[in-house]
């Protein structure tokens, strides 16, 4: 029997995409919450734990960098999109049941790598399935599709989560990772075989060779830079992308963990986490639906909002019961949470979930408005990337915070910041004139000004001239965001500069692969003058280029 192409119509597009996006949720609902949870259970600390969920989501904080490539080589044979989708499936599953053997807690080190390496994979299929997205899916449909793709996702993570948990007795935390591989498996077997794009129109067909697809990034380069800073409300987005969605702390490992340590089994932990899921799933459909009809700021800015309540509501219970520092195997009286904790823990869960399942059924959609398509693989999933990178920051602070200050100071600190995207929420909007609203060159200079500053604040860290301390993950984190964003904007700007800058854009261009290669110093040396010598060349030339005129990003340039 021959599969239906699922991209021919209306529900078939919803059906394909809330399937790719399942694929995507089942590995973080395996991480985030199966291992997660045995991890705690084997007496691994809150920081560690924040510090394993936190590096399972960065490579998707730089999943962006993959966004030319997909968008520049393709293949007609395979599909435009399709092929990269295809090709990277099959390598999440081949790196899973790479890790069927590692011991844990002892080999975590080791699984933690593995996981890099597979969510290298799974960031670059989810450029390739949100440009597909964006190419695919008409008008009226995105709010509805994006409330699908994340209701998916929200899907798979109680599958690869709460499904493994109820496996566990049966097939073991090795058998676990089969599970997953295997359900990636039907998706792709199923769903991804019988995709058929539309061929690529004559205008947007690439030519063959090393040389023209040289030149075709170039170009692409250009309109990706002029599409970031062409427009306020597409800037904006990426401040906006950049803050935590709301309150996160009832979504990541501080969850789990507490629900750990208050006494619930596994079981209970994946009841859970099923019904989290379950009903943050429905809430992203509705909530993608509601946006639709009264418009995506106007409710996100009440979902972001929502998300606060539950995490204060915890907060208030856990400060009566005096539940405040994480507990431990090693302390010599077990503590034994009153059943009202435990009935706290899950009210203030399944409420949060109704509000964050809202959130991300609009929250995506807000970021389509704002996107070129003829650049959507880098720039709609560069605001997703941040987005990631928020939750990986997130889940590293939070865990280093709880084991500092307490779970209750935690939950407050992540209400209060949580509310501080609302500040840009307004700014997001599309522009009457997508090709650029004359604005552009104020904000690279602006945009170098803040990235030159970045690179200095590097050195007297570098140099400990301050004390990190716990919370140097976080910092190395943000630095290499830093990094990583001065060597693209240093590279595409020499595209956009041109002549009218030559000496600088070259300045830039040799300065950006060093810049880059910075994103390596975890697995290099540990000190170096390099390290040093580098982000200073970078802040320079940033700064240089901060005083520039910019005028070609002056005058919108005609539609094409």
């Amino acid at each position: 029997m021959r599969l239906p192409n699922l991209l021919a119509t209306r529900l078939g597009r919803l059906t394909a995409f809330f399937f790719l996006y399942v694929t995507e949720g089942i590995p973080l609902g395996f991480a985030a919450t199966a291992v997660a949870t045995q991890l705690r259970r084997q007496d691994v600390g809150p920081a560690e734990i924040g510090a394993f969920v936190g590096s399972f989501y960065l490579p998707w904080a730089f999943k962006w960098a993959f966004g030319p490539f997909i968008d520049v080589f393709t293949s007609e044979r395979l599909g435009r999109r399709r092929g990269w989708i295809l090709g990277t499936q099959i390598m999440l599953i081949v790196t899973l049941l790479a890790c069927t053997g590692l011991n844990l807690p002892a080999q975590l080190g080791v699984l933690t790598s593995v996981l890099l390496i597979h969510n290298s994979f799974g960031a670059m299929q989810d450029v390739a399935i949100d440009a597909l997205a964006v190419n695919t899916l008409h008008e009226d449909e995105r709010g509805l599709a994006n409330g699908v793709m994340f209701g998916g996702a929200a899907i798979g993570t109680a599958v690869g989560g709460s499904g493994v948990l109820f496996l566990m007795p049966m097939i073991g935390l090795s058998g676990g990772f089969v599970f997953v591989a295997a359900c990636i498996a039907l998706v792709t077997i199923f769903i991804v075989l019988p995709l058929k794009e539309a061929p690529t129109p004559a205008a947007e067909q690439r030519a063959a060779g090393l040389g023209s697809a040289v030149r075709e990034m170039k170009h692409f380069s250009m309109e990706a830079f002029r599409s970031f800073l062409g427009t306020r409300g597409a800037y904006a987005g990426l401040f906006f992308a950049l803050l935590p969605a709301g309150a996160m702390s009832l979504g990541l490992a501080l969850q789990s963990n507490l629900a750990v340590e208050v006494g619930m089994d596994d079981d209970s932990v994946a009841w859970l986490a099923l019904w989290t899921n379950v009903i943050s799933a429905a809430a992203m459909v509705i909530g993608g639906l509601l946006s639709d009809r009264w418009g995506r700021r106007k409710t996100l800015f009440v979902y972001l909002t929502l998300m606060s309540l539950p995490v204060l509501y915890l907060m208030g219970v856990l400060t009566d019961y005096q539940w405040i520092m994480p507990t431990s195997g090693k302390d010599a009286v077990k503590r034994v949470a009153a059943p009202a904790l435990v009935t706290a823990i899950w009210v203030a869960t399944l409420a949060y979930s109704v509000a964050q399942g809202l959130m991300y059924g609009t929250r995506s959609a807000i970021f389509m408005d704002v996107t070129n398509p003829k650049v959507a693989a880098t720039q709609f999933t560069a605001y997703m990337a941040m987005m990631n990178l928020a939750i990986s920051y997130s889940a590293t602070w939070q865990g280093i915070a709880a084991e500092a200050l307490g779970y209750p100071k935690t939950l407050l600190i992540d209400a209060i910041f949580g509310l501080v995207c609302l500040a840009v929420l307004p700014l997001i909007k599309p522009s009457a004139t997508p090709q650029g609203d004359g604005g552009g060159a104020s904000r690279a200079r602006q945009m170098a000004a803040v990235l030159a500053a970045g690179c200095l604040v590097w050195l007297p860290y570098k140099a400990g001239l301050f004390n990190a301390g716990a919370a140097a993950p976080i910092y190395e984190t943000l630095f290499t965001l830093i990094f990583v964003a001065s060597a693209v904007f240093l590279a595409a700007g020499a595209a956009v500069l041109g002549d009218t800058a030559r000496g600088l854009g070259r300045a830039g261009l040799v300065a950006a692969p060093f810049l880059l290669s910075m994103y390596l110093r975890k697995w290099g040396p540990a000190e170096s003058f390099v390290y040093y010598l580098v982000p200073a060349l970078g802040a320079i030339v940033l700064a240089a280029q901060a005083r520039l005129g910019w005028q070609v990003l002056k005058v919108a340039p005609e539609p094409a």
